[in-house]
Formats: C-alpha cells, sequence, structure tokens
C-alpha cells in the first residue's frame, strides 16, 4: 500500500481537499479523505505543502511517432485517405518524449496519425510508461484521426494530387464516407452469407465504427474549416471532435448546438501569429465554451509543443477568463472523457487507476509550479 499524506488535492470529481490523503493498492486508488489510517506496512509519501491532482492526459499528441529528421511513422503521406493504419503501430515506446512528458505530469496521451493525410488513420490512448506499446496501450481505437486545412493541402497540392483546395479535401472525405456507407449496407443484406458480403476492406471496416457511432473523428481543423466539420458530421450523423480549434470564437452558436460534438481540444497556444488558419489563437474562447456546456481539454500536439507548456497553456487561460478549477478539468477529467477512458483515469476517485502527480505550487495559478513526482498505476515514475 502506497499512502500520500498531507497534500491539497484536486480529486476533478467535485471535491477538494486543503489538506488530505490518498491511499493507493495494487495500482488502484482505493481512498481519498481528509485522514486515513495508515497500516504500519504502508510506503507513505509526505506531501505537505505539495499539490496533489489527476495525471494529465494529453488529448491530443503525436509523442513517440515523430522521430529526428524525416522520420515521421504518424503520417502515411502516400495516399490521401489511409482509414486503416493505426497509430498503434508507430510507437515507440523507447522515444525521449516518454521521460519527457513523464516529467511534466502527463500520465496518459491520445496519440494520433499526423495531419499529412485527410483521413490519417486509427488513434489509440497509451500511458507515458512501459516496456512496449501493448503494455502502454490501454484504448485502441479511441478515434479516427482526419485533417482538414493547409496540411493536407500542401501535402498533396505540391504533388498536383487530390486535394490542393478545401473543396477536394471535403470531397474526399464525404466520398469515402460514403463509400463505407455502401459497403455497411452490403453486409446488412447480406445477413451472414458469405457469398453475398462484399469483399473485405480494413479501412471501410474503420470507417464503419464512425458510422456506427462506435468511435468519432478527430479533425484537425481551425478558422472557418470547423463549419465544414460541422456540416459533414451533421449530413452523416456521426460523432467528431474538433482539435486545434483556433478561432472557435467566431463560430460559438454553431458549436455550441452541434448534434454529436465530444468536445473541443484546444491548442497548442505557441503556434505564433501566422497569416491564415492560424492567425487567430483564442484560447479565451474555453471560458464561453465550457460555460455553454462544451466537453474542453487543452493539448501540446506533443512533440510539437514542449510538454511542459501544457500547464502555462492553462494558466494563459485562466489569466484569460477561466475559472481555475474548470481548467484543471481541462487537463484531467475532461479529456479522459473525451477518449472514452473518464471510467479509468481523469479522477482521483477509489476504483481508479492510481495515476497521480504532485506539483510544488499550484499549477496553472502559480508561475513556478512544477512537477516533482508522477506517479502511474501506483508506481513512482519520476521524483525531483
Amino acid at each position: 500500500m502506497l499512502v500520500i499524506r498531507h497534500a491539497k488535492i484536486f480529486t476533478a470529481a467535485d471535491k477538494t481537499y486543503e489538506r488530505g490523503d490518498i491511499a493507493v493498492e495494487n495500482g488502484k486508488i482505493i481512498a481519498v479523505a481528509e485522514k486515513l489510517p495508515v497500516p504500519d506496512y504502508a510506503e507513505i509519501i509526505e506531501a505537505d505543502g505539495l499539490f496533489a491532482m489527476p495525471g494529465i492526459v494529453d488529448a491530443h499528441s503525436h509523442v513517440g511517432g515523430f522521430g529526428a529528421g524525416d522520420s515521421q511513422d504518424l503520417n502515411e503521406m502516400t495516399c490521401n485517405a489511409t482509414p486503416a493504419v493505426e497509430s498503434f503501430y508507430a510507437i515507440d515506446s523507447d522515444s525521449k518524449d516518454f521521460p519527457r512528458i513523464i516529467r511534466a505530469g502527463i500520465t496518459t496521451s491520445v496519440i494520433a496519425p499526423g495531419s499529412g493525410n485527410v483521413i490519417g488513420g486509427m488513434v489509440c490512448a497509451c500511458k507515458s510508461v512501459g516496456r512496449s506499446t501493448t503494455e502502454m496501450c490501454i484504448k485502441n481505437p479511441v478515434a479516427l484521426k482526419m485533417a482538414l486545412g493547409g496540411n493536407p493541402k500542401g501535402v498533396y497540392g505540391s504533388k498536383n494530387q487530390l486535394p490542393m483546395t478545401r473543396m477536394g479535401i471535403a470531397e474526399v472525405i464525404r466520398s469515402n464516407l460514403f463509400k463505407a456507407r455502401d459497403y455497411m449496407q452490403k453486409q446488412q443484406a447480406a445477413n451472414g452469407a458469405p457469398e453475398k458480403m462484399p469483399p473485405y476492406d480494413q479501412g471501410l471496416e474503420n470507417i464503419c465504427k464512425v458510422l456506427r457511432r462506435e468511435i468519432p473523428i478527430k479533425v484537425h481543423c481551425e478558422q472557418f474549416d470547423m463549419m465544414t466539420t460541422l456540416r459533414i458530421a451533421e449530413e452523416f450523423n456521426i460523432s467528431f471532435t474538433l482539435d486545434h480549434a483556433w478561432g472557435a470564437s467566431d463560430f460559438y452558436d454553431e458549436i455550441c448546438s452541434a448534434k454529436n460534438l465530444v468536445g473541443v481540444i484546444f491548442g497548442p497556444t505557441g503556434v505564433g501569429l501566422l497569416p491564415g488558419e492560424c492567425g487567430k489563437v483564442d484560447i479565451e474562447c474555453l471560458e464561453v465554451l465550457d460555460r455553454r456546456g462544451v466537453t474542453c481539454a487543452i493539448m501540446t500536439d506533443g512533440p510539437i509543443m514542449n510538454p511542459e507548456l501544457l500547464v502555462g497553456q492553462a494558466g494563459e487561460a485562466v489569466r484569460l477568463g477561466t475559472p481555475h478549477e474548470r481548467v484543471l478539468r481541462m487537463l484531467t477529467i475532461n479529456p479522459a472523457r473525451i477518449a472514452g477512458l473518464d471510467d479509468r483515469i481523469g479522477s482521483l476517485e477509489p476504483g481508479k487507476d492510481a495515476d497521480i502527480v504532485l506539483f510544488k505550487g499550484i499549477p496553472a495559478l502559480d508561475v513556478a509550479a512544477r512537477c516533482v513526482r508522477t506517479i502511474i498505476n501506483g508506481e513512482t515514475v519520476y521524483a525531483e
């Protein structure tokens, strides 16, 4: 048994303890209270003066799949739509990305294919520690990645291939959804008769998961590209997330009333003021979206952005008006909920995985706050 004693505790479960204890056994949280009995055999972490919170969940990342130089194992840029591929097979468990995100307090990452293709492939969620991807992965798939805007335009337009315009991007998405719908209807009409079944197609099988709303589409989109996502999602009655979402403040009514919206995953803010789709990085939109009932999360897009800056982004959201505890939820329970993992991670409650981080200083309030201990599955994997 492990007992963390005397910490200020943010549970992300509608309760904060000014001074409390957390008990862990067999990799799970067994109790959180103001004062817990401590057996003689328990390992004790004295956390007086420290801030305890659930392990941070990064809702949009590419860690372990973007190596040095031209190594981009998460971008299969040979075809504008590659729904059959899975990020699971691209992740290097020995990547230097993982020790770094552990030091930042990130205990789970939702790892997606890159945005080179319009349809990039399947997304998985992994803990930050493990000997292999099989050991690290806690859900596969989480979503099907799609990308709008400059990334696929740049990749394929430079080859004089579809899509070189936003019109082409919408066509690629819709045509693949139509193909998958037809494939699914033929399967249903076959009624189990092998000779009547359409030829097996892994990519279409994966898109059918979206059409059955088993998983959402996870869409890289900004500015008015978000409206394209909303229109297509409504047309096909599919669930979706808006990832990056720069410029969301221009479309509050449309986003907040969108059918089947799973969540908005905002960031990163460190893209700078660039022309076009990166020109309005409005993290202040989180206050309005959250207040109006949208489940919001903050991302790193790692390793594009340094993981240490995730808490800095959260602080910027607080500075611009989002309540502090609501912002901490955007690092913990909200991304867990968006990924369909809130039964297991994202809050400090009995029965959940013992993924816990201790900060010196209060993250998103104290500019000097830093992670001093990271615990994953009840084991300390980093201690300052």
